[in-house]
């Protein structure tokens, strides 16, 4: 691509990165030398101390690198960036502590210099990068280091392209035109030309193109040649989006199949192999960790339950990963005669079958549910009910995080239910945390569909940091 301005960027990075680490050393050494007066474990002379960090500090660099800390899919999730930052300076600190004990000659006059350079480092580091995204976004605002990009096709695709680009200060991209009928362009973006063809716009462009995202492919191949031959031949960036958006999701491979024919491998899931592993050893250990510690308050909930005349445990069953029914356990919290019922089948012995109807839009919640009783909207208000759902971690029916474990009629009103299907069900997951009683049954579905096709580790370490905080608080409890 012949922009050159994510390189910028890039480098721009790497050097600022590189000087706030050397500040925080810097500032390390200052707190704990020269303004601190006890004694130090080694008498290290600054000229010494800075010219072996000065040495050291590129190898950071390059644990930042493998972190993935300059690449441009990281620039705008903060939370991502934050937490690799955090683990690359902790990596980073690690690394320089097993230099000090490797050498001959100790680099660290004392204990609390590695301690105050990790806390300095990663607040400068912080500091710094919020600093450059806020004058990158400057920038933008005067046009400056946009990427060109022309956008070509007529599906809703296309018209989704072009509305989250078309504001150049946001997106860091100028839509030169569009190619195809786009009514969208012409009633709202009348500012992006429209061409029928791709020779004409290349043709009347005014400027040069960095990047051409074409969202369909012509019937007639020569044109499709043409498009990608001019992207190479002038250097500029390429991307296809396929029309099924939902093809391209999730664990995606390119191998050779047979040894000789290039396919590419899509699967419904990114949780695949060591993955499956790594999450089911996680489930064990802290589900585990879990149940013990939370074991005297099974116990009182439990009698509770018992003495008010009513079974400990509420038993349905749901559906995990493959289809497979299971039975789930949570602490019974409605009213021992609507014991194992839908929702429906609830509100029509009620009486009030509307009320069903309200359930399901907000979310499966309902204000002032009469199904529940006094103790159970206590036990549902701190969640205390999902506790019995440990054992389910244990026996493998469900994981930690995962989508909801629906029953088999709730999720056969789903027809993307399969995909969904592909993963384990969890005790809570990204649809719990994201607004748990505020959205509605497709949201919450489509919430379980991202997690399946983008499950990373450090997501369902997220989701669980998010959880803790949102049990904490009683936000979002049903």
């Amino acid at each position: 691509m012949k922009n050159n301005t994510s390189l910028i960027y890039n480098v721009f990075l790497v050097v600022g990165d590189f000087l706030a680490l050397l500040a925080a050393f810097v500032g390390a050494y200052i707190l704990r030398v020269t303004l601190d007066h006890r004694p130090l474990e080694v008498p290290i002379h600054s000229k010494t101390y800075l010219s072996v960090f000065l040495v050291l500090l590129p190898f950071w660099i390059l644990i930042f690198a493998l972190l993935g800390l300059y690449n441009a899919a990281i620039y705008e999730n903060r939370f991502k960036e934050l937490g690799r930052l955090f683990v690359g300076s902790f990596i980073g600190m690690l690394f320089v502590v097993f230099w000090n004990f490797l050498a001959t000659k100790p680099i660290l006059p004392a204990r609390l210099v590695p301690i105050y350079g990790l806390l300095l480092a990663f607040l400068f580091l912080v500091i710094f990068r919020n600093l450059v995204r806020l004058v990158r976004s400057l920038l933008f605002s005067y046009e400056k280091g946009l990427t060109n990009v022309l956008i070509i096709g007529n599906t809703p695709l296309s018209h989704e392209l072009l509305q989250s680009l078309v504001d150049s200060r946001y997106s860091g991209y100028r839509v030169l035109a569009t190619v195809g009928s786009h009514r969208s362009a012409k009633d709202k973006y009348s500012e992006v030309k429209n061409y029928d063809n791709f020779a004409e716009a290349v043709k009347n462009l005014k400027m040069p193109i960095n990047s051409i995202i074409q969202t369909e492919l012509f019937s007639d191949e020569t044109k499709n040649q043409e498009i990608l031959g001019y992207a190479q031949t002038n250097h500029a960036g390429y991307r296809f989006t396929p029309g099924n958006s939902e093809l391209f999701v999730g664990n995606i491979d390119v191998e050779l199949f047979r040894s000789s024919v290039p396919v590419i491998a899509i699967h419904q899931t990114a949780l695949l192999g060591w993955g499956r592993f790594a999450k089911r050893t996680f489930d064990l250990l802290l589900g585990g960790f879990l149940l013990i510690i939370c074991s005297p308050f099974l116990l009182v909930i439990a009698l509770i339950n018992l003495i008010s005349s009513g079974s400990v445990f509420f038993r349905q069953t749901r559906l995990t990963r493959f289809n497979q029914k299971f039975r789930v356990y949570k602490f019974r919290s409605q009213y021992k005669k609507y014991d194992g019922t839908t929702p429906e089948e609830a509100f029509e012995r009620l009486g009030q079958p509307q009320l069903a109807k309200e359930y399901r839009a907000n979310g499966d919640f309902i204000a002032n549910d009469p199904r529940i009783t006094p103790f159970g909207k206590f036990l549902r208000k701190t969640s205390l009910d999902e506790l019995p759902q440990l054992i389910n971690v244990l026996k493998g029916d469900l994981s930690l995080v995962g989508p909801r474990a629906l029953i088999p009629e709730e999720i056969g009103q789903y027809e993307k239910r399969h995909a969904i299907l592909s993963v384990k069900s969890g005790i809570t997951g990204l649809a719990q945390v994201s607004g748990r009683k505020h959205i509605t049954f497709d949201e919450r579905r489509q919430l379980d569909m991202y997690y399946v096709q983008n499950w990373s580790f450090w997501m369902d370490l997220v989701i669980l940091a998010k959880t803790a905080r949102v049990v904490l608080s009683g936000s979002g409890a049903k």
